[in-house]
């Protein structure tokens, strides 16, 4: 990855911003609504900022948008573009790189995925404690840009434990069921086959998704707090007797905003 090119997308993006953002979002497909909750927006389309890429997921808007969250200065990435769309993981996560040199400390990270424990329902969140990289890629791989993060970061806390503490007990509070998990990096495009799913069960995880991982990684990297909350859409192949679609993502996500969203405003209200 080259620094230069952060720098140049960071440059292009800084005098557009009413001020610095200490926190940054990433929206995943169908759970983009909190948006409409800002005050005095901009939007900015991938296509526009230097280096971006275009999203082609469905529920990806691809665009930035920053305001004000009650009295907090956010700017998310509504939609993100996907290892399995052929991007190399350096452009994956350089919006990340970007938001940090944009000032962002915190970042928070949604996503929609398969339930693999079969404790929890399509519908709820789940709070990420953890993560299984089970695609042999890393981020990371490649020339270290020192003036970002050390070429061998520590990985033991990548989900900041006071981050997850804030949103348990604001969970609590909003009667809102917030689920705790370790989630598994599967590359896509295809959905996994149930063979693969009880493999992801019995190596510990409780949830499987096509992204987050990389983007966390990176964030930890530049130390970034993170948090990552998963809307579960589905249960996972192979745990009941139909198959997965990407519309029943899209429609269980969606019908999650509401509680996604009051959840996501506490949190940052307590941040």
């Amino acid at each position: 990855m080259d620094y230069q090119k952060i720098l140049e997308a960071k440059d292009y993006l800084s005098p557009k911003l009413k001020e610095i953002p200490k926190i940054g979002m990433i929206l995943g497909s169908g759970i983009g609504n909190l948006v409409n909750q800002m005050s005095e927006i901009i939007e900015i389309p991938f296509s526009k900022i230097p280096y971006f890429k275009t999203t082609s997921a469905v529920g990806h808007s691809g665009v930035i948008v920053a305001g004000y969250l009650n009295d907090a200065y956010v700017i998310a990435l509504k939609g993100r573009y996907h290892y399995y769309e052929g991007h190399t993981l350096s452009e994956v996560t350089f919006p990340v790189r970007v938001l940090k040199l944009l000032g962002v400390e915190t970042l928070i990270i949604t996503n929609s995925c398969g339930a693999v424990n079969k404790d929890f329902n399509p519908g709820e969140l789940m709070l990420i404690t953890d993560h299984l990289n089970l695609t042999g890629n890393n981020p990371l791989i490649g020339k270290n840009i020192d003036e970002l993060g050390p070429r061998f970061p520590d990985a033991s806390e990548i989900y900041t434990k006071s981050l997850r503490t804030i949103a348990l007990k604001e969970a609590e509070k909003l009667n809102i069921k917030l689920n705790e998990g370790v989630y598994a990096w599967w590359t896509g495009p295809s959905y996994e086959t149930p063979a693969e799913i009880k493999m992801i069960r019995t190596l510990g995880a409780d949830a499987v998704g096509m992204s987050t991982v990389p983007e966390s990684l990176v964030a930890s990297h530049m130390n970034m707090q993170v948090l990552g909350i998963s809307c579960l859409t589905n249960m996972a192949s192979g745990i009941l007797d139909q198959k997965l679609t990407h519309d029943e993502v899209i429609e269980v996500a969606g019908k999650a905003n509401q509680s996604f969203s009051k959840l996501i405003l506490n949190i940052i209200k307590n941040i």
